[in-house]
This record gives structure tokens, sequence and C-alpha cells, in this order.
């Protein structure tokens, strides 16, 4: 078979370096590993370089004698974050404002702002599925540590908890404890009935028409009594310091957003998943909206990210928004 001359560097490297292809097979896996756990995408872009720097921090004889590479990279990443997880506990108490997880966006919908998958390394791709949406992120920060991994290591990777109980240091006994005190957690946070995916986008696109119409009642009609919205500004941009709960005064934020702020572009986008609206202008992107939506298609939350620190992926496609 001839190799395409895209891919010959690559196995001649891994023919060099018989350790290279069991961590660039990994890589996407890690990726979507530590993202879920520390629900930032730089963080663990980071977790993923410290991994592969601990690989090769080893000598040739000690990484052969790793009967499975695959494995041994999964657990140091999973360690790491656990590490992380708790530090990251303490810095989000100095938080300015509300933390909301860094949001992803779907890369097949921003490649220099038309549809299309090239150029983007499917190692660096996110997997977005239920257990990537901006809810369950939201209520995995309610979790300890220990059941955050536990629950993602097994419930989402399909772990065994023998080998969790490596990666969190308490016996499969007590993971399998933890893993089921994060499923609890996760039962009393989220509703049990939610629109599928096509009632969501059309719910998030009447949001986005009664928005740019300015048009109150709308907004109210599309919002849950009790919706919530979050901001995350991060001390770096304007955005409230306290979650907005109540449809009224939420539409109304909107709507005095929509009479005095510039003029900016809003477009519907995919956000971690799930149908969302990115809003820019002059080519960058300024705030991303994720929604969750009831089986009643009413909103009940929005999530605004703002931090300009957690939108550098999104600024890829933002050329077209001027």
């Amino acid at each position: 078979m001839t190799i395409p001359s895209e891919q010959a560097p690559r196995q001649a490297d891994e023919q060099r370096d018989p350790g290279l292809g069991a961590i660039m097979s990994e890589r996407r896996q890690l990726l979507n590993l530590a993202y879920r756990l520390l629900g930032s995408l730089a963080d663990a872009e980071d977790v993923v370089q410290e991994t592969c720097a601990r690989w090769y921090a080893m000598s040739r004889p000690q990484q052969e004698a790793i009967a499975s590479p695959g494995a041994w990279l999964t657990k140091v990443a999973g360690r790491i974050c656990l590490n992380l997880l708790g530090s990251a506990r303490a810095r989000r108490e100095t938080y300015v404002g509300q933390w909301i997880p860094e949001p992803v966006p779907d890369p097949t919908e921003w490649i220099n702002g038309s549809v299309g998958g090239a150029g983007v390394d499917p190692a660096d791709r996110i997997t977005l599925d239920e257990s990537v949406t901006m809810a369950f992120l939201v209520v995995f920060e309610s979790m300890t540590p220990a059941e955050r991994v536990a629950f993602v290591l097994h419930d989402v990777f399909r772990f065994p908890f023998a080998e969790v109980a490596e990666i969190v240091g308490r016996s499969p006994a007590a993971c399998r404890q933890l893993a089921s005190s994060a499923r609890r957690r996760i039962t009393a946070a989220r509703p049990e009935a939610r629109a599928d995916a096509t009632r969501r986008a059309s719910v998030v696109r009447r949001f986005k028409a009664a928005w740019e119409a300015q048009d109150i009642e709308a907004l109210v009609g599309l919002l849950d009594p009790d919706a919530t919205a979050v901001s995350d500004g991060g001390g770096r941009v304007v955005a409230r310091m306290l979650p907005l709960e109540g449809a009224e005064p939420i539409a109304r934020l909107y709507l005095t957003i929509a009479r005095f702020a510039p003029p900016r572009t809003i477009l519907e986008r995919t956000v971690n998943g799930m149908p969302g609206l990115v809003v820019g202008s002059q080519g960058r992107i300024e705030t991303v909206f994720a929604f969750e939506v009831s089986d009643a298609d009413r909103i009940t939350h929005i999530w605004a990210v703002r931090n300009p620190d957690k939108l550098h992926p999104w600024q890829r496609g933002a050329a077209s928004m001027r």
C-alpha cells in the first residue's frame, strides 16, 4: 500500500520511536478525558503535554517494560487531573464573578468562518456527546475531585473500577461509591424531561429572533418562569457578578443589551454539542451562549461565557462576524 505523503513522516517517526504511536493514538482520548475532568480546554491541553513529557522522561527500557502504554498514559493523565482539581477549587474561590466551564465549538462549523473540517487535526477535537454539554459540566463542578474522576472514568470512558482505583488511590468499592454519589448529584441537578436536539435548536432560533426584534413578550414566553442566567467575565469584561433568576428579569436584561450595546452579529452555532449562539463584531467573538431547554420547550438555563481567555478556540471562525 502506498502511504500518503502527509502520513509518511509520522510513520517514520514511529519507527524511530515506537512509543510515539501509542501517544498519537491515545492523544485524543487523553484530551477528551482531561477536558471533562477540568472543564477547561487550555488546562486539558496542558495535561496532555505533561503526560507526554513524563513518558519521554523515562528511558527506552522503562518505556518498553510498560505492557500497555495507553493505560499508563491514561493513569498518569487522570492523576494529574485529580491533583489539578484540588488546586482549581482554591483558584475559583478568588475568581471574579461566576465561573463557567470553557465552551468548545464544533470544529466543522469554524474553519475560516465556513463549514468544513479540513486543517483540523482529529486528535485535537473534543468528542461532542452528552457528557460534554454545559449542563453536565456545570453539575461536575459540584462534585468532589474524587467523585468527578471516578464518574468520568467509569460511566463515560467505561474503565473498570479496579483501574479507576489505581488512579484515584482508593479501593474499587470506594470508587464504586464515589461514582454512585456523582450519579445522584446529576439526577438531583438536572431535569429528566428535556427537549430533543431539533426542538432545542428551534427554541434557540426563536430566542435569537426575539432578541434581535427586541420583543420582550416573546423572550418571556421562551423562558421558564424559574429560568437562571449566568455570565462569566472573569473580571476581564463586563458581566453580571451573580446569577439572574426569573423569566421577566432575564428578558429585560437582554432587551437592555439589545437596545444599548453597539451593533453585533448573532449566529447559531453548536456549543458543547448543543444548539447555542455566538455574539461578536469586528472579527472577534465576544460571547458564547449555551442553553438548557426543557421538554416544555422553555429555556431553563442560559450560560454566557464572556471571559476572553475562554474564547480562544472560537476566534478561528470569527472573521465572518463583521
